[in-house]
């Protein structure tokens, strides 16, 4: 598979991306990731939180690399779509991917299913992705970075 044959597939549709939006993505995954860091929040909510940054920052390497997930399983093609962008690790994908279900559990069937732990490896996973996003776009698409 290939992210062509996602689209030819309908799960994805070409996008133009911009330094702009690349950059707004960035700023929210970063808001994201002061915000999971509050004191006092509930781990679910951190947990959502951080896994929002992820997912920003895992939009900005699907609109890098010239697309974005359609509306189906939207926030699940994005998030496997990592394997053609940046290509973690499988297990990267795999976690963000439980993460995304326990959030979906949280947020919609069972308050207060979340630990302080996996709130905290979830903050951790979407600070090493904003990472490797912007590293690999750095150096695929330089021409999508902002000069200050």
């Amino acid at each position: 598979m290939t992210l062509q044959s996602w689209r030819l597939n309908s799960w994805l549709v070409q996008h133009v991306t911009s330094a702009q939006e690349i950059a707004d993505l960035w700023r929210i995954a970063d808001r994201d990731l002061a915000a999971s860091q509050v004191k006092g929040l509930p781990a679910d909510w951190r947990l959502a939180i951080a896994y929002n940054s992820a997912l920003q920052s895992a939009t900005a390497a699907l609109a890098a690399a010239g697309y974005r997930a359609s509306r189906d399983n939207h926030h699940y093609r994005v998030i496997q779509a990592l394997e053609f962008t940046v290509a973690p690790d499988r297990k990267l994908i795999h976690t963000l991917d439980g993460f995304r279900k326990k959030r979906n559990l949280s947020n919609y069937d069972v308050a207060g299913s979340i630990s302080d732990r996996e709130a905290e490896e979830m903050l951790q996973l979407a600070k090493s992705l904003r990472a490797d996003v912007e590293k690999w776009i750095r150096r695929t698409y330089p021409e999508l970075i902002r000069t200050k």
